[in-house]
């Protein structure tokens, strides 16, 4: 593991609301990257 990976690791270790956060955050992203994918699927007015 390097560094930054060990440095991350203890920050959320010492911060675990950040840890959902992010997560939220993710989950967020990940469904607004879907529906504007589907938005140019759409045929008609």
């Amino acid at each position: 593991m390097s560094e930054s990976d060990t440095t991350m690791t203890e920050f959320l270790a010492d911060h675990p609301r950040m840890m959902g956060a992010l997560f939220t955050l993710v989950l967020l992203l990940s469904s607004a990257g879907s529906v504007a994918g589907s938005q140019a699927a759409t045929a008609g007015p």
